[in-house]
């Protein structure tokens, strides 16, 4: 067993991104993906066990609160977490709070990736996609230092009772989105789509992608198409995509990561 485990939940890879820059200043340190039931749930011989996830509709993202209510934390372990969110919070913090107690917490603004709402760009506040690189590489800094000085926030998360009304109704929208998914003439049939998607809700028929309804919206095939040939309805049409420039889509589909 590792001496930390961060478990992350990432659809356009800056969350792994910021969980592996995190982890090789911790050192020994275990990321466990929860795009889909996490590999590993007993983190009780972790000295320090983290979680970071983005904000999704005010909540959190895909079935992570199942997921994070499965892992077995050690009573003495340091308890961490650091959410990424384009203009607000949310009350996805609270909710791991409420779960496993934390120690330790900090946030981080940063592009949107649910295009078929919003371009990137007009996240707040307005930054280039360097810049945004450059705040997830500071953030993660801030972070890992805090973390090994065992510092304690001062506060708990706020609980945002709004947004737990907006995530309830958020979620019960993917399966209803995913019919307006549709695929241009720039795809070549690679099968990226279905390797990277966490439900296995993305089959190729006659090397083109078919959708199912089993989706939680991580957005992961539309940003990592190599065609940029999904699209959301029309909207998605002429939206920049934004995959985080450091991860690579295949890197979403492991279970484990290990970071010396």
């Amino acid at each position: 067993m590792s001496e930390n485990i961060i478990y992350c939940y990432s659809g356009s890879g800056h969350c792994l991104n910021m969980a592996k820059s995190i982890a090789s200043r911790l050192g020994d340190t275990d990321i466990v993906l929860m795009r889909s039931f996490p590999e590993k749930t007993d983190a009780t011989e972790a000295k320090r066990v983290g979680f970071i996830f983005p904000c999704y509709g005010g909540g959190l993202p895909g079935h992570v609160e199942e997921y994070v209510r499965a892992v077995k934390i050690a009573p003495d372990a340091y308890k961490f977490a650091v959410e990424q969110f384009a203009g607000y919070m949310g009350c996805g913090l609270h909710k791991i709070d409420e779960i496993v107690g934390l120690d330790y917490w900090n946030l981080i603004s940063n592009h949107s990736t649910c295009i078929w709402l919003m371009p990137h760009t007009l996240s707040l506040p307005r930054t280039t996609k360097e810049e945004a690189q450059a705040r997830i590489d500071r953030k993660a800094m801030e972070v890992s230092a805090a973390v090994k000085a065992g510092k304690r926030s001062e506060k708990k998360p706020p609980k945002k009772k709004l947004f737990a009304l907006e995530d309830k109704v958020f979620s019960q929208m993917h399966p209803k989105r995913v019919k307006k998914f549709w695929v241009n003439d720039a795809c070549v049939g690679c099968g990226t789509c279905a390797r990277i998607c966490p439900r296995n809700n993305i089959t190729l028929q006659d090397k083109r992608p078919t959708f199912g309804t089993d989706c939680i919206g991580c957005l992961s095939c539309v940003q990592f198409c190599p065609k940029e040939a999904i699209n959301v309805g029309k909207t998605t049409e002429k939206r920049e995509r934004f995959p985080n420039p450091s991860v690579k889509a295949m890197d979403l589909t492991k279970k484990v990561i290990h970071i010396d």
